[in-house]
């Protein structure tokens, strides 16, 4: 276990059942009517969504950013975000939420289809440009189809509908979101994981890293179904949260010898750690409705994107 594991394994033991208390009522098990019912059927798995969402983002991000080698790059890129909104949307745009598994499976099977696209435009050459471009290829064939629904919406409930998901959010889920996207987002942490090494080589370049063995196929396969995993089972319950990805790498690699194998998991640690406590913070802030986590990671990401492109910019001058 490197530094970084530990420190953000031990803050995130700290900040989990703190978050349990946190909320626009803050919760005593000791004199709170229900407490056990609040905590169990309510904030629990809501604490523990955040941990699995903000995991595999935090995850995503850090082996994208070694994948490109680019420290600006985010999970977004590879299109498998939209994808999955997309999915979702087209659920909302039906009305196909009578029941409640069946928004998710659509987001699953739009992130699915966004994956099968990548791997047939971009799956046999492994190539890093390519693959670059097909995953914006796709995250804006998928926002504009996104886009097209929202202004073709057969009503002003669904719209709205539609609006509120995209901004992403915890509010009122269940154990059965947890139970949904908590396997598979851990399948997609370890395949992540298990590109550690050929991440460490491809950081030589392309060239190198096949004299060294390295199947750079077999690796982008892997990161197309981890990131797949990760990503689009964290959109599936959860709508678009965005900038996880980016930040917390940044936040991390100072901890580590900034090989991407040893940013992974510390990674996934660090993400869950930012949206659980980003959605603590949403619970208790004195507004009349609550801010969308979505909005509020947003709100802080764009800034830390603004810092890293002008600290980028000095560094190049």
């Amino acid at each position: 276990m490197n530094r970084a594991t530990f420190v953000f394994a031990l803050l995130l033991a700290l900040a989990l059942p703190l978050s349990l208390l946190a909320g626009r009522v803050w919760l005593d098990p000791a004199t709170t009517p229900n407490a056990a019912l609040i905590l169990g059927e309510l904030r629990l798995p809501r604490a523990v969504l955040a941990v699995i969402v903000g995991g595999g983002l935090g995850a995503a991000g850090a082996a994208m950013q070694g994948y490109l080698r680019n420290p600006l790059a985010d999970p977004g890129l590879f299109g498998i975000a939209p994808g999955a909104a997309l999915g979702a949307v087209v659920a909302l745009w039906f009305g196909y939420t009578a029941s409640a598994w069946l928004l998710p499976l659509f987001a699953l099977i739009g992130a699915g289809g966004a994956m099968a696209l990548l791997a047939a435009i971009a799956g046999r050459t492994g190539g890093i440009a390519l693959f670059t471009l097909a995953g914006l290829m796709v995250a804006s064939l998928a926002g504009a189809l996104t886009a097209l629904a929202i202004s073709m919406a057969p009503n002003a409930f669904a719209m709205s509908e539609i609006v509120l998901w995209l901004n992403g959010a915890l509010t009122d889920r269940s154990w059965r979101e947890v139970w949904l996207s908590g396997p598979l987002v851990a399948l997609g942490v370890l395949l992540l994981w298990r590109t550690g090494r050929s991440l460490d080589a491809l950081t030589l370049g392309e060239p190198v890293a096949r004299s060294l063995g390295i199947d750079t196929s077999r690796l982008l396969w892997l990161l197309i179904l981890g990131i797949g995993l990760t990503v689009g089972a964290g959109v599936a319950v959860a709508g678009i949260i965005g900038f996880v990805g980016l930040i917390v790498p940044h936040l991390v690699r100072p901890l580590t010898d900034r090989r991407p194998s040893q940013l992974i998991v510390p990674s996934a640690l660090a993400g869950a750690l930012l949206v659980l406590v980003a959605d603590s913070l949403v619970r208790i802030l004195p507004l009349v409705t609550e801010l969308r986590l979505g909005i509020a990671l947003s709100l802080l990401g764009a800034p830390f994107f603004l810092w890293l492109l002008l600290r980028m910019r000095r560094g190049l001058a």
